[in-house]
């Protein structure tokens, strides 16, 4: 774990740069406030990085407005 490719995120967040960032930025902020994270081997990672790798493997996912 560690780098994550962009390609691979922008399909998690409609092909929308802003929305990846908007759900990446939320979930690394529940995680640097003490929320567990989804995956393991996050052992000296940032809280940024664990959040992209969780969209990544689909663990988090973009929420649908009707």
């Amino acid at each position: 774990m560690g780098y994550v490719p962009l390609e691979k995120l922008l399909d998690k967040a409609d092909n929308s740069v802003y929305k990846l960032v908007v759900m990446a930025s939320k979930r690394a902020i529940e995680i640097a406030e003490g929320q567990p994270p989804l995956v393991k081997e996050t052992d000296s990672l940032q809280p940024s990085t664990i959040a992209l790798e969780e969209i990544a493997r689909a663990k988090v996912k973009l929420k649908k407005n009707k």
